[in-house]
């Protein structure tokens, strides 16, 4: 065969594999470009039960042990400035200052997963977990992962810091069945959530990462040292007023 026939085969050649291999991934993100949420209406309305919400529920039936939800909106106005300071000691120091993502917790995470050999840890700030609460599965994976980040632009884009930590406060898994800040105080604590004390709320926000786990009122040692730290924490954390 001719040199240069050879030649346009294999560009040929390339030009079908990159094709073959290009349009499908192609289809994939246009796909998810058009069955991403709406977030926009978020800024005006309260989203309904969380995909988390219907997560749980379903796993709870199939196991045969209904849960009743825990689940009372309310504005930020009445969640006690101390549980908005320790959800964002506990989960995002950063969240008034970035833009969605945490880049040092983010490759800090990165690091421990490669040691690891798994997904186990993954440095989300408050925008993004609750991006996965609103929409997406508990799977981890690096799909979800990418569309978690498209969301969680969308947020950021779309919606005021006071927003998003409304909406994370209101959503966010706080025991089996519990969720939001209201329920949590009522069912932890016995009062509204406008009337905990520094103390108590830097107790539910220790429970965060794993609301399933543990209960503030059952207090581990490792409940007992990461309220400790929360508690530390929360005076440097800035109010609302003064990020503007």
């Amino acid at each position: 065969m001719p040199k240069a026939k050879k030649q346009r085969t294999v560009a040929r050649l390339v030009l079908w594999i990159t094709l073959l291999i290009g349009l499908p991934l192609g289809l994939m993100a246009l796909t998810w470009l058009l069955t991403l949420p709406d977030v926009t209406l978020l800024a005006r309305t309260n989203p309904g039960p969380t995909a988390l919400m219907e997560h749980r529920q379903a796993f709870d039936r199939h196991q045969r042990h209904p849960v009743p939800r825990e689940w009372t909106w309310v504005p930020l106005s009445r969640i006690s400035r101390h549980l908005q300071h320790a959800a964002i000691a506990a989960e995002d120091a950063s969240f008034f200052i970035h833009e969605g993502f945490d880049w040092e917790g983010i490759k800090d995470a990165a690091i421990h997963n490669l040691e690891a050999g798994e997904l186990k840890r993954g440095g989300s700030t408050i925008t993004q977990q609750l991006a996965k609460n609103l929409y997406l599965s508990t799977e981890r994976s690096l799909l979800r992962k990418a569309r978690e980040a498209l969301i969680t632009r969308s947020l950021e884009h779309h919606l005021t810091k006071e927003r998003i930590l409304e909406l994370y406060l209101n959503v966010a898994e706080w025991g089996n069945g519990v969720y939001g800040a209201e329920a949590a105080a009522h069912h932890h604590f016995g009062k509204s959530a406008q009337d905990l004390t520094a103390d108590e709320a830097a107790w539910l926000a220790a429970i965060l990462p794993s609301p399933r786990r543990y209960d503030p009122l059952r207090k581990t040692a490792f409940l007992s040292k990461r309220h400790e730290r929360i508690l530390r924490s929360m005076n440097k954390i800035p109010t609302l007023s003064q990020t503007r």
